[in-house]
């Protein structure tokens, strides 16, 4: 399924969708692309491991350089994980400013619910990346 949404996305066909972000491979060293749901506080944008040991969030641990893609614009970013203490009010307004994430994670097995409270909980089992420019 996220080879279909990612190839959409290429063309154009979905402008207001997920994003695509490509890093570095920790072991192969080439791009990998996934698609991802941002969502900014404050003026900031974040994203949120969807779940634990994600091979996109491993990868971007080890290396942080990464584009993000929308149709056909492309923009190099900077991920930078946060503390579980950073993400606490981060992971609390995930739920409402990223509705459709809920059913990801709750699928994952790891809320059951929109509950912020439960979302919280995930700091430090969910990474949550801040995108910086480069």
């Amino acid at each position: 399924m996220n080879k279909v949404l990612m190839a959409a996305m290429k063309t154009g066909l979905m402008k207001d969708g997920p994003l695509v972000l490509t890093v570095t491979g920790r072991k192969s060293g080439r791009p990998r692309s996934t698609p991802i749901t941002p969502f900014e506080v404050d003026g900031r944008r974040y994203v949120v491991g969807g779940f634990p040991g994600a091979d996109w969030v491993r990868n971007a641990q080890a290396n942080p350089d990464a584009v993000v893609v929308r149709g056909k614009v492309r923009e190099p970013v900077r991920l930078v994980e946060l503390s579980a203490d950073q993400a606490r009010p981060l992971l609390r307004q995930f739920p409402v400013l990223v509705p459709t994430g809920v059913s990801f994670m709750k699928n994952a097995g790891l809320v059951t619910g929109p509950d912020p409270d439960e979302f919280e909980r995930l700091a430090g089992r969910c990474s949550v990346f801040r995108f910086d420019s480069v």
